[in-house]
Formats: C-alpha cells, sequence, structure tokens
C-alpha cells in the first residue's frame, strides 16, 4: 500500500540542529518538472530571518557551481527566488543524488550565509554534509555522492529516453512504460538494457488535472468519459487511488505519489491524475509526457508557503503542469480567469480555451485561428470546437451537474473537462452521453455538490475550502425564504488573513446560524480551537449575531448540530473537508433521508465514524 501525499510531504533530511536552525527551513528533493525549471534537483527554503544580501545569494551560487564541478555533475540552472519571507534557492541535481544535492544545498547556504562560530558547530552533524572547512565539505559531499550513485538506473533511463518511452523512478523501483505498456523493477535489482522487453513498453493516455478549486470534479467527469470511451482507467485525488470506479487505497493522492503508483498499475489505460500546489512545490510534476494539462482555475489560497504570497505566484505554480505534456499536447485554461487569460496567450504550448460564454472574445479569436474551445452558447448549450469541427454536447440544464445550470462552477467544470478529454482522445459523441448522466447518482462526485431533501428542507453538502469555493457553493444553495445554517472552518496552514476572508465570505450571506469547526488532521500547527476563534471574530465584527454562532470542534458533531437546530424549510450548507468525517455525515444524511426524517424530529442516534 503506498503512503498518501500528506505523509510523504516530509523534508530529504532532518532539520538542522538548533545551533545554526536560522539558516533554512526545508531542504528538499525536486523529483520532476518543477517552479523553477524543467527537470530534477534540489530546493531549499531560508528563513525570513536569514540574511539576503546580495553577496549571500552569489555565494551560495558559487558554492553550488564549485560543488558541482567537484562531483562531475552537468551544468543546469542554478535558481534563486526572492519573496516575502525568505528565498527560495534551487538548482539540476542528477536524479539517481538527490539525497546529497540537499546537502550540498545545505552546506552552500550555511557557507554563504555565515560566518558561523565554528565552536557552536558539531563536528559531524547527524544526516548533514560537513559544515566545517572547505575541503572536508567537499570530500563529505563527494562520498555522498558517490554512494548513493546509481549507474545502472542513469542507463536505463537515458536507454528509455531514447526511445521516447517514458520512465518513473523512486526510492525503491523503477518503471518504464505506463500502465498496460509499462514494467516494474526494484530499484535495487534492475535488470541490464539487453533483458527490457522495448517493444512491449509505450505510455498510456494521460491528463494531469490542477487549480484552486474544481479539481476532484473535473477528475472524477474526465475518469467517467475515459472509461466511456473503452479504456480502463486510473484516476488520483485527494480522496484516494481509484481503478475503474473502484478505491484501491484512501487519503490524499494528489501528488507525485498517487501518480507514480497509478501509472504502475500493468491493467490501466488511461490515467487522470489530480495535482495539488504542495506536490508542485515540494517535489514536482511527475509525467513528461501527458496528452493534456487542465488548470481550472486560480484564487486565494495557501498564501505564505514555499515563498508564494501572491496570485501570480500561485498561477506560476499551477501553469507547472504544462511541463508535463508530450510535444503534441493540450493546455486546457480557463478564460473567465483573469490570471490564466493574461498569462495563457504568452505560453508556448498548444492551447484551448474554455469559459461560461461561448462568445467570449478569447475564445472567438482561438477559434478563428483555428484552436480549441468550449462554452456554453445564447441557447444554453454547451458547444465544443476541436480540430475545425464544432460538437454540440447538450443543454447545460439538462446536464445534472450544473443543478439546471445555477451551478455556475460546475458549468465551467463541465466545459473544462470536455476540452481535456477530447484532447485526451475521447470522441465527442461519448463526451455528451457522460455530461448528460454525470451527477445524476450520489457516487458519481461523492463529497462536491451533494443534496439532501429532508421534508421541506435541503441540505448541501461539499469540499468548498477556499472563499470562492464557499461563494460559489453558498449562490447555489442560499435562495429561497428559509432560514440558512452553515458549517464553518478552515485549515490550519492558511494565513490568519485567508480564514477571515473565508469568515467574511459567509456573513455577506447573512447565515442564521454558523457552527464552527476544526479539521481533523488539518490542524498543520494550530492549537484545536485556534482556527475557529479567528473565525468567530471575523463573523461578530461582520455583522453576524453572537448568538448565531457556535463552536463545535468536531466536524461530524457539528453537522449533527446543525441539523439539530434545522426547522422545516431551512437551508443547511455542510462543507466537510476530512474523508472519515465527510463519510460519517453522507451515511447520517442517507439515513435520515431513507428513514423520511424532518427538522423538528429528534435525531436517532449518534453519526459514527468507520475506523480501520
Amino acid at each position: 500500500m503506498s503512503v498518501p501525499e500528506q505523509e510523504t510531504s516530509q523534508q530529504a533530511t532532518a532539520p538542522p540542529p538548533p545551533e545554526y536552525a536560522f539558516a533554512f527551513e526545508d531542504s528538499r528533493r525536486l523529483t520532476g518538472s518543477n517552479l523553477y525549471f524543467d527537470g530534477h534537483g534540489a530546493a531549499l527554503e531560508t528563513r525570513g530571518d536569514a540574511r539576503l544580501d546580495a553577496d549571500a545569494l552569489a555565494a551560495w551560487r558559487r558554492n553550488i557551481a564549485d560543488v558541482r564541478d567537484a562531483l562531475d555533475w552537468p551544468e543546469g540552472p542554478i535558481v534563486v527566488r526572492v519573496h516575502a519571507s525568505g528565498a527560495s534557492l534551487a538548482f539540476v541535481a542528477p536524479i539517481d543524488q538527490l539525497y546529497a544535492a540537499t546537502e550540498v544545498a545545505e552546506w552552500a547556504w550555511i557557507a554563504a550565509a555565515g560566518p558561523i562560530a565554528q565552536d557552536v558547530l558539531p563536528p559531524h552533524a547527524p544526516g548533514h554534509a560537513a559544515y566545517w572547512d572547505r575541503a572536508s565539505a567537499l570530500a563529505t559531499l563527494r562520498a555522498l555522492a558517490v554512494a548513493e550513485a546509481n549507474p545502472a538506473l542513469i542507463e536505463l533511463l537515458e536507454q528509455a529516453r531514447a526511445r521516447g518511452i517514458p520512465a518513473h523512478s523512486d526510492d525503491e523501483a523503477l518503471s518504464i512504460g505506463e500502465g498496460i505498456g509499462g514494467r516494474v523493477w526494484p530499484i535495487d535489482a534492475l535488470p541490464p538494457p539487453s533483458e527490457v522487453p522495448w517493444p512491449q513498453l509505450h505510455a498510456i493516455p494521460t491528463a494531469v488535472v490542477t487549480g484552486s478549486n474544481g479539481k476532484t470534479t473535473s477528475v472524477r467527469l474526465l475518469a467517467a468519459m475515459a472509461r466511456r470511451h473503452g479504456w480502463s482507467t486510473a484516476y488520483s485525488s485527494t480522496d484516494g487511488l481509484f481503478v475503474d470506479s473502484e478505491r484501491v487505497d484512501s487519503g490524499d493522492y494528489s501528488g507525485p505519489v498517487g501518480a507514480r503508483t497509478l501509472l504502475r498499475q500493468p491493467s490501466v489505460q488511461a490515467a487522470i491524475l489530480e495535482t495539488a500546489r504542495g506536490g508542485i512545490l515540494r517535489r514536482g510534476v511527475t509525467p513528461r509526457d501527458a496528452r493534456v494539462a487542465l488548470v481550472t482555475n486560480i484564487s486565494p489560497d495557501h498564501f505564505g508557503e514555499y515563498g508564494i504570497h501572491s496570485l501570480e505566484d500561485l498561477a506560476q505554480v499551477k501553469l507547472t503542469v504544462a511541463r508535463a505534456l508530450g510535444d503534441d499536447g493540450l493546455l486546457v485554461l480557463n478564460a473567465d480567469d483573469a490570471l490564466l487569460a493574461r498569462q495563457g496567450p504568452s505560453l508556448t504550448w498548444r492551447i484551448g480555451w474554455f469559459a461560461l460564454d461561448d462568445s467570449h472574445p478569447l475564445l472567438a479569436m482561438h477559434r478563428a485561428d483555428g484552436g480549441a474551445t468550449c462554452g456554453v452558447d445564447d441557447a444554453g448549450r454547451l458547444q465544443l470546437d476541436y480540430a475545425g469541427q464544432r460538437h454540440d454536447l447538450g443543454a447545460v440544464a439538462d446536464m445534472p451537474l450544473s443543478f439546471a445550470g445555477r451551478a455556475r462552477y460546475n458549468v465551467a467544470n463541465l466545459a473544462g473537462a470536455a476540452l481535456a478529454a477530447v484532447g485526451l482522445g475521447v470522441a465527442p459523441a461519448q463526451i455528451a452521453e457522460v455530461l448528460a448522466s454525470f451527477g445524476s447518482h450520489p457516487g458519481d462526485n461523492p463529497g462536491r455538490l451533494q443534496r439532501w431533501r429532508l421534508g421541506d428542507s435541503e441540505v448541501y453538502l461539499d469540499y468548498a475550502h477556499n472563499p470562492d469555493g464557499l461563494r460559489g457553493l453558498l449562490e447555489v444553495a442560499a435562495r429561497g425564504h428559509g432560514r440558512l445554517g452553515l458549517v464553518l472552518g478552515q485549515a490550519g496552514n492558511r494565513e490568519d488573513a485567508d480564514i477571515r476572508a473565508l469568515a467574511a465570505v459567509a456573513a455577506s450571506f447573512r447565515p442564521d446560524r454558523v457552527v464552527l469547526k476544526d479539521i481533523e488532521s488539518f490542524l498543520r500547527g494550530r492549537a484545536p480551537g485556534e482556527v475557529a476563534a479567528i473565525l468567530r471574530t471575523e463573523l461578530l465584527e461582520r455583522g453576524v449575531p453572537e448568538a448565531a454562532i457556535q463552536v463545535c470542534l468536531d466536524e461530524v458533531r457539528a453537522a449533527a448540530q446543525l441539523l439539530e437546530w434545522a426547522a422545516p424549510g431551512d437551508v443547511l450548507v455542510m462543507p466537510i473537508h476530512n474523508s472519515d468525517a465527510r463519510d460519517a455525515v453522507v451515511a447520517l444524511l442517507d439515513r435520515l433521508q431513507l428513514g423520511q426524517w424532518r427538522p423538528g424530529l429528534p435525531l436517532a442516534g449518534e453519526p459514527t465514524r468507520e475506523v480501520e
């Protein structure tokens, strides 16, 4: 069983001892194309209080160049990215010596940021390169690199590259080819090139999906379209790993671990890979020959991590997925997103544009030049233009995922997925068939805009995890004359301003009851109740009455308390994020609906979670 992404996001080496912990806060391997360059190497994040003068940064560059010369490593980019909280330092290194590369990055920075008194440094810091004199450091780094080097791996990777066959390696294994066209070998038992069945190995159709909102929905749509095409299809997401709709592992697999695991499944003929910001920044993007890369949108989220402090920064991170494309791949972008619309035309990849309005100027201009587009026409029908042909995919109001056209963000997901699917190789008629039915069954898109009718009341459950996502959810749900109840929480690794922004969106819809929660396993350094306290303060400042705010830190119990508060005609909105909590809440709502429960009646029993 693979390890979920959140458990593999640790530093490549242990953090520095306290005596010199000021020097950097994160050192990691880059195992794929990344924000800094198209390749693999190492990255280091300096601390905000480190000395970031030009001389220190120039010294770091020189130190990296000196070590690469000493180790006979090939030349490549050496990147210094200064930002509000310090600097990101990255450089290209051999893929079979990336642990040594993190040691190189650390020594090069500590040596550059000095002077550091020798008497405070241990002579041999465990897990780190030698930090005393330069000659000793270079000798130690050379020994680390020699010990890690794997010439057999490099030879096989070069042979695969020469044949145009994708290959993926990690600490445990090397795979050449993908899915039904792949083979996997243990990293310590690699075959000679003559024993590799090269004629049998090949890539499979692959799509990479990223964005701030709508990733998982788009992945599920694409996977359904690929299955309708007849491919045995795997997909990865924040909910787990799936092969032909069957979950083979649970957890957050929206990064390189999930991608490699699915691309090594021997029965798989196509793969749809959710690719989150964190995985891109920590390790990079796994595929290098994808047919499609889809960016759904860019909205404020996760600011402050890895030097990402603005929407422009975040857009650069998301657009890294374009480096996963093969030579003839299609980059699918949202023309309604101002940042993507501004940056897209300057990109060198083949682009397809989608938008809510088929007459969007960017789409019209792109079609005139023979480009691919997808959007909704004046008659409310989704129109796909590809390879010079126009395809009517059906009335948007009849597509279950659109909620009769009210869920505008899902209409955007439908358009983006349709355009990505045709780029993947799915026939337009098959795409239209999926759009006409997807979302009619709760199992199609669990945890995303699910709705239950409980008498005269409605309950909406969604993953909405940032201000834009919450606003879209509330715009769909908050209508009519009943009261509005809301469960509200946020992950702990957001800045205080981001947490307050989420509360501001909630307050703008004038909820009659807000139950504040924690997100189990997403506290990420925050004390229990700390996020709820920030949300509560902002809600009060935005005019939500104190009597309307309740705190219940457990997600499942928070949902139950909102149900206990409800009266006939109320609308309840439940953004539930932890997968175990969501499963428990969904089971509770299914049971209540089946038992014809109505608001005002007591809940029969307490909701429970499955514990493995």
